[in-house]
C-alpha cells in the first residue's frame, strides 16, 4: 500500500478521464498518498481521507431482526469478512484506485466526480462474489470531528461512539437496560448517515439501507462506515469551507422543509379531554392574559389508554363526536376568535375499532390490498401500543390515493389548520411490498412517504401556506417533504439519557441535518422511570427552553392528570405568561 500520485499528476489524470472519474473542478484533487491513504484535497487542504491504517472490508452474512417492532436490532451470523488489501492506483474506466483481496476473488474500484457547487461524489463498486455489506475506513484525524448523524440525543460530536443508523422508536429511558422498551443512547426516530467535521466540511452517504458506524471507537485512527447493502457504496463530500456552507449544500441535495406561516412562531397550547374542557381552558388563558396562537388537540379522534396506563389517542382519521360534538362548528368558532386548530394523525390502521369510532379503514384497505402484506398475502397486523394495526403500503399508488383522500377530508370537512403527523417508524420487516422493493430500505424511507402524503394534502388544499404540520421520524430526503419536526417523547424528568437535557443536542443535530424548524413537548411526555409527573421547576425550565425554540409548544403528557401545567399555581402562570 505504498504509492503516490502527485497533486498535479492526479489532477491532470482525472481531468483526462471520462465517466465518473471526470474533472473535479478547480482546486479539487484526489491524492493517493504514500501511506496508503486517499485524500480529497480542496485548495491545498486535505478535507476527507480514506485511512491508510486500514482497508475496505467486504462482508457476507445472514441477519435477523430482533427486539420488538418499534425498536429493532439485528443479529448477525455466519459472517465472512474479506479485506481488500491489495491496492493500486487507477484501474481503468475513470477509477482512482483499485482494491483487491489477497485471493483475487473480489475487486473494488474507487471513482470520483464533481457533484457541482462545492461537492465531490465518490463511488466504490465491487466486482466478484455477491456481498452483504461494504465497510469503508475513514481516517480519524487528530482534529477531526463527527457532528450529527441525524437526530441524536447524547451529544453533537459522536467521535468515540459506535452505533447503527436505522429508523426506530426513540425508546424511553434509553439506558439500554431493557432493550425492547427503553432503547439505548442512539435509538432515534430520525437517523441519517451524514456528519459535519468542525473544520468545515461534511459527508453524506447516499443510501436508504442501514448504516453501522464506529467513529474512532474501536480503533482511534479509523472511523468505520459500514453500509449494509450489496450495492455500490456512494457518498458525497461537501467542501464547505464552513458548516453553514455544508448545510446549505445539503439542502440543495436533499431538499429543504417548507417554512411555517407566521402564526406558527407563537405559542401552541396542547389540550385534551373534550370540547367542554378545551373551551374552559380558553377562558382561563384569556382571563390570565396568556397569548396563544394555536391549539393542538391530539384526542380529537377519541381517548385511548396506553399500555402503561397513560392517556393516548384513538388511531384513526375521524372525529369522536361524543368527545367533540359539533366539531366543525367548534373549529370555526376558534377561527373566529383568532386561534388556529391542529389535530393529530398517524399511519397505523386500527384493526379493532368499535362502532362509535367507525368507519373501519382497516376492513376497506385490507379488502383492496392496500396494506403491507406477509408472504402469504395477508395484511400484517402488529401490536402498536395498546392496539392491533396494519400499515399502509405506500409503494401502491392506490394506497397513496386512499391515504391522501382520507387526510384531505379532515381538512375539507373540519377546516383544521394542520396536524401532528406521528409515528412512521414501525413498518414491519417481514412485509412484502406491492412494488417488490426492499423492505429494509422501505422501512427507513417510510417516514418520507408518510410525510409526503400529509404534505401533498396541505399543499393542495392550502396553497397559500397557511398550515402547519409537525412530525417526529425521518431519514435522508425527508427534508424535502417535511415542515416541522419535534424531538419525540422525552420523559418528564431531568434524566441525561431521556429527559430535558437530551432536547438540546437533538435540536442542534436536526439543525445540522438541514431541519431548522424544530419543537419539543413542554414539559416532556413519557411517565418516566420511576414513574414521576413533571414538577414545577421542570415545567418552568422547559418553558424557558421552549421560548427560545423556533416552535414553542406544550404537551400535557401521558400522565396529564398529575403533570404540572401552566395553571397549577399562580407563580407558574405568571412565569408562563412572561
Amino acid at each position: 500500500m505504498r504509492f503516490l500520485i502527485s497533486f498535479v499528476l492526479a489532477s491532470a489524470w482525472l481531468a483526462g478521464c471520462g465517466g465518473s472519474g471526470g474533472g473535479l473542478g478547480d482546486g479539487v484533487e484526489v491524492v493517493v498518498d504514500t501511506d496508503g491513504s486517499i485524500e480529497l484535497v480542496v485548495d491545498g487542504q486535505s478535507i476527507f481521507a480514506i485511512s491508510g491504517d486500514a482497508v475496505p472490508i467486504v462482508r457476507t452474512f445472514t441477519e435477523q431482526p430482533a427486539g420488538n417492532i418499534g425498536i429493532t436490532r439485528f443479529i448477525r451470523e455466519d459472517e465472512v469478512a474479506v479485506e481488500l488489501s491489495d491496492v493500486s492506483a487507477g484501474g481503468g474506466g475513470g477509477a482512482i484506485a483499485t482494491f483487491t483481496d489477497a485471493g483475487g476473488r473480489s475487486t473494488a474500484t474507487l471513482s470520483a466526480e464533481d457533484a457541482g457547487n462545492g461537492a465531490t461524489r465518490f463511488v466504490v463498486e465491487v466486482e466478484g462474489d455477491a456481498y452483504d455489506s461494504l465497510a469503508l475506513p475513514v481516517r480519524c484525524d487528530e482534529k477531526g470531528t463527527f457532528h450529527g448523524f441525524g437526530e441524536q440525543y447524547n451529544a453533537t460530536n459522536q467521535r468515540g461512539e459506535a452505533f447503527p443508523l436505522f429508523v426506530n422508536e426513540q425508546g424511553n429511558g434509553r439506558d439500554g437496560t431493557d432493550f425492547p422498551f427503553t432503547g439505548d443512547a442512539h435509538t432515534t426516530y430520525f437517523p441519517m448517515p451524514y456528519y459535519i467535521d468542525a473544520r468545515g466540511f461534511g459527508v453524506l452517504f447516499e443510501t436508504s439501507r442501514r448504516v453501522d458506524v464506529d467513529l474512532c471507537a474501536t480503533d482511534a485512527a479509523v472511523a468505520w462506515i459500514e453500509v449494509v447493502s450489496g450495492k455500490p457504496l456512494q457518498w458525497l463530500v461537501f467542501h464547505g469551507p464552513t458548516a453553514l456552507d455544508v448545510i446549505a449544500r445539503l439542502g440543495e441535495e436533499v431538499g429543504r422543509p417548507a417554512a411555517p406561516p407566521e402564526w406558527a412562531y407563537y405559542l401552541w397550547l396542547a389540550e385534551q379531554g373534550g370540547r367542554e374542557t378545551l373551551e374552559e381552558e380558553i377562558d382561563l388563558l384569556e382571563t390570565a392574559g396568556v397569548p396563544v396562537s394555536a391549539f393542538w388537540v391530539q384526542d380529537w379522534t377519541g381517548i385511548r389508554l396506553n399500555f402503561d396506563g397513560g392517556f393516548g389517542v384513538q388511531y384513526r382519521w375521524n372525529v369522536d363526536e361524543v368527545l367533540y360534538p359539533d366539531f366543525a362548528e367548534m373549529v370555526s368558532t376558534l377561527h373566529d376568535s383568532g386561534y388556529k386548530f391542529l389535530a393529530y394523525v398517524n399511519p397505523f390502521i386500527d384493526a379493532d375499532l368499535d362502532d362509535r369510532l367507525s368507519p373501519d379503514h382497516f376492513a376497506e384497505m385490507d379488502s383492496r390490498g392496500l396494506l403491507t402484506r406477509d408472504r402469504q398475502g395477508r395484511s400484517i397486523e402488529t401490536i402498536a401500543g395498546s392496539v392491533v394495526a396494519g400499515h399502509p403500503d405506500f409503494t401502491n399508488a392506490e394506497t397513496r390515493e386512499y391515504v391522501r383522500d382520507s387526510l384531505a377530508r379532515i381538512v375539507t370537512d373540519y377546516d383544521v389548520d394542520g396536524w401532528m403527523a406521528d409515528f412512521a417508524e414501525w413498518l414491519p420487516l417481514n412485509g412484502v411490498l406491492d412494488d417488490g422493493s426492499d423492505i429494509i430500505e422501505a422501512h427507513n424511507t417510510y417516514p418520507i412517504e408518510w410525510q409526503r402524503a400529509t404534505r401533498e394534502v396541505m399543499d393542495e388544499l392550502r396553497p397559500d401556506g397557511d398550515w402547519a404540520m409537525f412530525a417526529r421520524s425521518g431519514w435522508t430526503g425527508v427534508q424535502a417533504v417535511a415542515q416541522i419536526h419535534w424531538v419525540g417523547d422525552q420523559e418528564t424528568n431531568w434524566s441525561p439519557t431521556d429527559g430535558l437535557p437530551t432536547v438540546v443536542p437533538a435540536m442542534l443535530n436536526l439543525g445540522l441535518a438541514g431541519q431548522p424548524y424544530v419543537t419539543h413537548d413542554i414539559a416532556g411526555f413519557a411517565r418516566g422511570n420511576p414513574e414521576t409527573p413533571s414538577t414545577e421547576d421542570l415545567f418552568k425550565r422547559w418553558t424557558e427552553l421552549g421560548a427560545f425554540t423556533p416552535i414553542m409548544r406544550t404537551h400535557e403528557g401521558a400522565d396529564k392528570i398529575n403533570n404540572w401545567t401552566w395553571k397549577t399555581n399562580e407563580d407558574t402562570t405568571d412565569h408562563f405568561r412572561k
